[in-house]
């Protein structure tokens, strides 16, 4: 990571540097300008979500079209009040991870050559049975959102900060090896699809690429079924390798940062390994942003005591 801690404290002016040298399109600018005013006179901007970047993702997920980008952003916002969604990184506690991830590995884990954050699933490793007792699918797509949510908050712009540019997309590693039909019954297709939805449509342009390795005919027969549901330019920045894959990773990820299942070189031993880790720039950010949450909790208990601390004469 370049820089310390200090510039991870002031990730904030960072991040505005970084942004205003991301519109360089005039044209660009004008969009979201104008996309600003009309959200702004529908009453459909909250101060929250009033980023110059953040809009122009919902544009270009429209194609410039307004009118679509603010269908897209209403249906956003409608989704998140009935979701729960702007807090749900401090309202949902998902006490079961540890098992889950026992019976579905993955995780966020480093970062590739452009600095953007990695996330790896073990698809072929997924025992659904197992799954399913220590679970349910509806708690499931809660913890993929308040990843998201925490991807957003702390793993995006600590990327940025050490990349020293702005980073506000993904890459995804999706290792299928072993998987068949017996692994998507119907409710694990169902919840598939959901993710999608959420990841396309209240999530947009936040993949950079993703790799799918170990694909083999079982595989590439049910991408064939689900291909058509994608959106086209989702599909476009998927690649479906064989397993054959690691020079192909080793091109855009330092073996330091791949872990060793995949033909690096980390193991994250003292972590529990790669995937429960969660290793990358944000960690410091997540550690600083929750020592601040606490100080500023014990700060008020503390003002809360003295208020009814009884008064002692001081003669």
């Amino acid at each position: 990571m370049s820089g310390g801690e200090g510039s991870l404290l002031d990730h904030g002016n960072c991040e505005d540097q970084l942004h205003s040298t991301m519109i360089r399109s005039q044209n660009d600018m004008e969009f979201v300008n104008d996309f600003r005013q009309i959200l702004i006179l529908e009453n459909l901007l909250p101060p929250m979500h009033d980023d110059n970047l953040k809009l122009l993702r919902f544009l270009k997920a429209r194609k410039s079209d307004i009118e679509k980008a603010k269908l897209m952003w209403t249906n956003m916002l409608q989704w998140r009040r009935d979701f729960g969604t702007d807090s749900i990184i401090k309202d949902f506690n998902f006490h079961e991870r540890d098992e889950v991830l026992q019976n579905y590995p993955q995780g966020y884990h480093g970062t590739d050559r452009e600095g953007r954050p990695v996330y790896i699933e073990r698809l072929g490793l997924m025992n659904v049975d197992k799954l399913l007792e220590v679970t349910t699918l509806d708690r499931y797509v809660k913890y993929h959102v308040q990843e998201f949510e925490k991807s957003i908050a702390f793993r995006f712009p600590a990327c940025s900060v050490a990349a020293k540019r702005h980073i506000d997309r993904g890459v995804t590693i999706l290792d299928v090896e072993g998987v068949s039909s017996r692994n998507f019954t119907k409710p694990v297709r169902e919840v598939i699809l959901q993710l999608q939805k959420i990841d396309n449509d209240y999530y947009p342009e936040t993949l950079g690429e993703m790799f799918v390795i170990n694909a083999g005919p079982g595989f590439r027969l049910l991408w064939h079924i689900l291909k058509p549901f994608l959106d086209p330019e989702t599909t476009s920045k998927i690649h479906v390798l064989g397993n054959n894959y690691q020079g192909k990773l080793l091109e855009i990820i330092d073996e330091c940062e791949l872990p060793d299942f995949l033909g690096g070189r980390c193991t994250c031993e003292n972590d529990g390994g790669c995937l429960r880790s969660d290793k990358g720039p944000w960690r410091t950010l997540k550690e600083i942003s929750m020592e601040a949450e606490c100080l500023e909790k014990t700060m008020a208990t503390l003002n809360v005591t003295r208020q009814l601390k009884p008064a002692t004469d001081s003669n």
